[in-house]
């Protein structure tokens, strides 16, 4: 097990929140006015300061540090600038998870230097047109090709860094067993013949973290970019809960920024002579503002203490999500309530705190299905959605 000191923490998520403050959030609302993600500098930059590799080894350009360590530095990237949390999300909890717990030595060794480094970045493609929540429903297909390559057909919906991004973890059906049991997952990379994208979406949140569909047409995978064969999938899952780890802490930082502000308003504003904490009605508010962020922390950092220690706690992890992703909805809604006239303004910035909460809600497993799984946690059993 990991011993972590309040020091060492603190003192990365202080480092982190001082890049975040001078660099990120000055251009933070350019990026979402623009809908555009940060420059390929800048998230080599974020590489070369040591935030991309935090929770990988050492031997990979990382910092081998525990994965709690990566979550406080997503944190405060993403109070300021959900883009540039974005690219940190990706590399420490995101797919490159996936290819350290599960790839190959030869595939870590091929693709982690790079994503630690920032000089390339990888996405996930799980979502299709008809297989969201039931993702088990996915149609995407690789077939067996010559001298042990697939071939890859099919399309992915609501890709996160779609487009952006160079390398491209996707799960299809790698066999002809029914449900998950056919199910793996294979590295694709951008610049593949047959391997093309959709229009950027134009989303409500999201602004600076480029979204589109994956196309698949012959797509010819070679032998050593399959990472999970057919019948991985309840491995990949498992991991996958790291990737709601990160949401979770998105979700955190946005209901954190969102009480900030408000705190700091409400102590300047002035109402009828007085500074408008002093009405009950707005201390209810923060009062409220501030159980919300505090329960959800707790049961972020519940689930990161079982991950620090080499367990991935999937009942604690759903909760945690289930709970932030709610708590940065209603927290930054009273926040726009709280700041009145000025909070429906993009001035302040609530407006696109507000925004991106929803984004974060539904990413990862949205909470009608946390919920699902929180029951199948609790009770030991899996209930089929299916008529």
């Amino acid at each position: 097990m990991t011993t972590v000191t309040v020091d060492e923490v603190q003192e990365i998520r202080d480092l982190a929140a001082s890049v975040a403050r001078d660099v990120f959030e000055p251009i933070a609302e350019e990026l979402d006015v623009n809908r555009q993600p940060i420059s390929i500098e800048q998230r080599k930059q974020l590489g070369e300061l040591g935030f991309l590799g935090i929770a990988h080894e050492e031997k990979y350009g990382g910092a081998g540090a525990p994965f709690s360590h990566a979550l406080a530095v997503i944190e405060e990237f993403a109070k300021v600038c959900r883009p540039a949390a974005f690219q940190i999300f990706e590399s420490n909890t995101g797919p490159a998870q996936v290819i350290a717990k599960v790839a190959s030595d030869e595939q870590r060794m091929r693709w982690l230097p790079d994503i630690v480094s920032g000089d390339k970045t990888m996405a996930v493609g799980i979502s299709e047109p008809d297989a969201g929540s039931a993702a088990t429903d996915m149609k995407t297909k690789a077939t067996p090709g010559e001298n042990g390559d697939v071939v890859l057909n099919g399309s992915k919906r609501w890709i996160s860094n779609g487009g952006e991004a160079d390398l491209y973890l996707v799960y299809c059906r790698l066999s002809d067993a029914p449900g998950s049991k056919g199910i793996g997952a294979v590295v694709v990379e951008k610049g593949a013949d047959g391997f093309t994208f959709g229009a950027q979406e134009r989303l409500m949140g999201f602004r600076g973290i480029p979204s589109s569909d994956l196309y698949f047409d012959g797509v010819v995978v070679p032998a050593e970019n399959i990472v999970v064969p057919a019948g991985g999938f309840g491995k990949l899952f498992e991991i996958f809960s790291l990737e709601r780890m990160g949401n979770t802490t998105m979700s955190l930082a946005i209901g954190q920024a969102a009480l900030d502000k408000s705190l700091a308003y409400a102590q300047q504003r002035q109402a009828f002579g007085r500074d408008i904490i002093e009405f009950q009605t707005i201390q209810t508010a923060l009062a409220d503002m501030a159980l919300q962020v505090e329960a959800a922390r707790l049961l972020r950092d519940r689930a990161a203490e079982s991950i620090d220690a080499g367990h991935i706690n999937g009942l604690h992890v759903s909760l945690a999500k289930c709970t932030a992703n709610e708590m940065a909805k209603r927290v930054t809604d009273l926040a726009i309530q709280v700041h009145g006239g000025n909070g429906y303004t993009e001035e302040y910035g609530l407006e696109r705190l507000h925004r991106d909460s929803h984004g974060w809600a539904i990413a990862g497993g949205t909470p009608a299905m946390q919920r699902t799984r929180i029951v199948s946690e609790l009770t030991g059993r899996r209930f089929n959605q299916r008529p």
